[in-house]
């Protein structure tokens, strides 16, 4: 059984993804109910890639979430610490230079990225603000960061809908089609732990990233949350 834990240890998370690579986009786009497609898209749209930008993109996987930053012209690195995701990735898209890394200690110089984006990535990672950090550190004053994760609905009656699905439905589901269904297990419950929107928006702020907001997808299922490295002073 590959099963991480809500203490996230790293080997743990590492060797789930592992486990789950080959039918990962797959499985999403059944769980999502083909969703996280726009959800890719209005990422793609609050980076806001441009020809001649470094945009790095961070819990890459298989490399779905970095076309679309390459397709519009920027030097995209993809960056995971799940060498099977990786392998995976480097097999369907080959020419993308996968990175393999740990978000809370980047192999990149400060100040390299015009933009920092992760996706469904953030809530895995064992300490969220050392992680924020090091995004603000490789990212050049000015620069962007673009965050979408699982957060919470806005409507109450639908927030209960939707937390029944994660705990009842989707493990079933899971069985189905993921390699690895024990892994979505964990999905659900790290989606019910993770902060809500105004709290991780906090969160950014704390750590010393500018010009923070969020927009609410599908009614506040994912939350889309943008913040700029301020212009003056070092990282925090």
């Amino acid at each position: 059984m590959t099963r991480a834990s809500l203490e996230k240890q790293p080997k743990d998370v590492a060797a789930m993804f592992d486990a789950v690579a080959e039918r990962y986009d797959l499985t999403n786009d059944v769980l999502a109910l083909g969703q996280n497609r726009r959800w890719r898209k209005a990422v793609a749209a609050a980076v806001g890639a441009r020809p001649g930008e470094r945009v790095l993109d961070l819990a890459a996987g298989t490399g779905t979430s970095s076309e679309p930053f390459a397709a519009a012209g920027a030097f995209t690195v993809p960056c995971d610490f799940s060498l099977g995701m990786l392998a995976e990735g480097k097999r369907r898209v080959p020419w993308l230079p996968f990175t393999a890394g740990d978000a809370t200690r980047l192999p990149f110089r400060d100040g390299c990225f015009d933009a920092v984006t992760i996706s469904f990535g953030l809530r895995n990672v064992q300490d969220t603000d050392a992680a924020l950090r090091e995004m603000l550190r490789v990212v050049r004053p000015g620069g962007r960061l673009v965050v979408c994760e699982f957060s919470h609905p806005t409507w109450a009656p639908f927030r209960t809908v939707y937390s029944e699905y994660l705990m009842r439905a989707l493990p079933p589901v899971a069985t189905r089609v993921s390699s690895s269904p024990d892994a979505y297990v964990y999905l659900a419950e790290s989606i019910r732990a993770w902060p809500d929107q105004p709290a991780f928006a906090a969160r950014l702020q704390a750590v010393g990233w500018g010009r923070v907001a969020w927009r609410d997808l599908s009614g506040g299922i994912v939350a889309l949350h943008r913040a700029t490295r301020p212009a003056d002073g070092p990282p925090a």
